[in-house]
């Protein structure tokens, strides 16, 4: 994991949760590959389950909405 980390350039966090607990029980994990969302006090603001393409105008609108939401406390967002 860590040399895939390196490899693709992540600069966020990466978490590797072996025992389920994270994403398991706090987060509702859906599925592999499961993409979380976590804001800046480490409250769940989203998620997504299977692949996606990250580079389309549509991704992009989703992550716009979860940091426009960051800027309001009670707006979350969440795609499945």
């Amino acid at each position: 994991m860590k040399r895939t980390v390196r490899e693709r350039g992540y600069v966020a966090t990466v978490l590797i949760d072996q025992s389920g607990d994270v994403t398991g029980r706090v987060y509702g994990v859906w599925g592999p590959p499961t993409a979380y969302f976590v804001d800046r006090r480490g409250q769940l603001v989203g998620r997504v389950a299977g692949p996606r393409d990250w580079s389309t105008l549509e991704a992009r609108r989703f992550i716009q909405a979860l940091l426009d939401a960051g800027a309001n406390p009670r707006g979350t967002h969440q795609e499945r």
